[in-house]
């Protein structure tokens, strides 16, 4: 199987075993992993997989949840727990999109709250998914305890840290060694996350993406 054929394969394993709910009931899909792993990309293909079985996908990122400056570095700028405690306004999260997809949600959501590049706070007219939509979300963190039950179908990309790194360093120009100084505080708080919550556990899809052409997938839930 080549690498293109093995990564489509798993991605249709992925979108095959995101559960149905009658009566048109929504799903919420994570897409999980540290900063690097290749989130985005995965949960866009994941999208346009569930999209070919028929069913309609909306894909948010947690990334458009960030809070704003003050709050994201009131605890310094190279804080790692600063980072792993301020990044993201979950209550935001919650209530724009979560709630919307529950179960007995009325699928009227916000897809952003925060603009990263300008740090205005968002407030975008609200979208309508079409009944039995599944919401596919990337980002990171999304096993922590104030997030990580509400998933139908959790996946965790697996990635080393000397890969993730040279992936960030690729995209945003940031050191290649994740021992770096500058890398303190993402890698740092990752490691707070995989001591505190388990992602890796959590999840019920645990996927290798060392090599973006031709993930594995290692553990599954029954």
């Amino acid at each position: 199987m080549s690498e293109s054929a093995q990564r489509q394969d798993v991605i249709g394993q992925v979108a095959r075993r995101i559960p149905v709910r009658r009566g048109g009931a929504c799903l919420r899909v994570a897409v999980d992993g540290p900063d690097g792993s290749g989130k985005t990309t995965f949960a866009d293909e994941l999208a346009a997989a569930v999209r070919t079985l028929g069913r309609p996908a909306v894909r948010v990122s947690l990334d458009d949840f960030h809070n704003v400056r003050a709050v994201r570095y009131r605890q310094g700028r190279e804080s790692p727990e600063g980072f792993w405690q301020d990044s993201y306004d979950y209550q935001r999260f919650r209530s724009d999109v979560l709630d919307p997809f529950a179960p007995d949600g009325a699928r009227r959501y916000r897809p952003a709250a925060h603009d990263l590049v300008t740090d205005a706070v968002l407030d975008p007219p609200p979208r309508t998914a079409v009944p039995g939509s599944v919401l596919i979300v990337d980002g990171l963190f999304l096993h922590r305890d104030e997030i990580g039950s509400v998933w139908d179908l959790s996946v965790f990309l697996e990635v080393p840290f000397d890969v993730t790194a040279k992936r960030m360093a690729h995209r945003d120009g940031t050191s290649p060694d994740p021992g770096h100084p500058g890398m303190r505080r993402y890698v740092e708080a990752q490691r707070i996350y995989f001591a505190s919550c388990s992602p890796q556990q959590r999840a019920d899809i645990l996927i290798d993406n060392e090599d973006l052409g031709a993930p594995r997938i290692v553990r599954t839930t029954n």
